[in-house]
């Protein structure tokens, strides 16, 4: 009976101690996880529904703002400084553009003011990464959400819709974006 006790009680203490000291690998894990769902939902619904493409661009465009803002924070690479900003700068427009055409566009729509539970953990992801991870675990963020932005977009594009010229206008941005993202990542 104490052998059997000690045995569990020493599995908790090492399991304790694992989540205490390696959050990071278990991030990355969610993260790498959340990519393939994003691209999944990117290509089905998001490009080919106006209701599902709404909020999905929305919540990208939220994402990508409020994860620039952490790396302007946090980073200490100025060309991860120069990148977030630039997304931040060509988001926040491509946003204010998406909302201004509702109106005409699709008036029953309103954009999501707040992230879904998996960008959120993206974000969550982002705030806990360490100053010696953060830099890497933003730019694979990055090229993992501007591939599903791509996706989206490029598949929307060519629907009956006037939002169809938002997705088309916002392409080359989001494709610049990647660019970087994974010009950073080759450098480091």
């Amino acid at each position: 009976m104490i052998r059997p006790l000690l045995a569990g009680t020493a599995c908790l203490a090492l399991l304790a101690a694992c989540q205490e000291r390696t959050p990071e690998p278990v991030d990355k894990a969610q993260d790498m996880a959340a990519a393939p769902v994003g691209q999944m939902s990117a290509a089905t619904m998001g490009s080919n529904m106006v209701s599902a493409y709404v909020p999905n661009a929305a919540m990208a465009d939220m994402y990508e703002i409020q994860a620039a803002d952490i790396a302007l924070e946090r980073s200490q690479n100025a060309r991860v400084k120069e990148m977030a900003q630039m997304i931040k700068t060509d988001h926040t427009a491509a946003s204010n553009a998406m909302k201004a055409m509702l109106p005409q566009a699709a008036p029953d729509m309103t954009p999501p003011t707040a992230l879904d539970q998996r960008r959120q953990g993206l974000i969550d992801n982002l705030r806990s990464a360490s100053a010696a991870t953060f830099d890497q675990t933003y730019i694979d963020q990055q090229i993992a959400a501007h591939n599903e932005a791509l996706t989206l977009h490029r598949g929307f594009s060519d629907q009956d819709s006037p939002l169809a010229a938002h997705a088309r206008n916002v392409v080359p941005k989001i494709e610049a974006h990647l660019r970087m993202a994974e010009q950073l990542r080759s450098a480091n």
